[in-house]
């Protein structure tokens, strides 16, 4: 995470669209450790993916500008966000 904790932050993004079974955590967790971020990306029961990430507010905006993409696994129809601050807890960032 960020060196500097007061400026770290969390991002959670539930991502709508044909986003499981098709390697979206996998590609989530690539895309998030080359930002050096923590988390973990989790498939919901409705089909849906939550994203948790963790780390400076510019690579969580960077992520968050990469799950709205045309480059993702699958087919990304909505993004929802919310912002907040980093609580910790995690380690590295993973497929949930």
């Amino acid at each position: 995470m960020s060196t500097n904790s007061r400026s770290a932050v969390r991002l959670t993004a539930w991502v709508h669209g044909h986003v499981q079974g098709v390697g979206f955590r996998w590609w989530t967790r690539c895309r998030a450790r080359e930002l050096h971020l923590v988390g973990e990306a989790r498939n919901l029961r409705d089909g849906r993916v939550a994203v948790t990430a963790e780390g400076d507010r510019r690579s969580c905006e960077r992520l968050l500008a990469l799950l709205r993409g045309d480059r993702t696994p699958g087919r990304v129809d909505e993004v929802v966000e919310q912002w907040g601050e980093a609580k910790g807890g995690f380690d590295g960032f993973v497929e949930a």
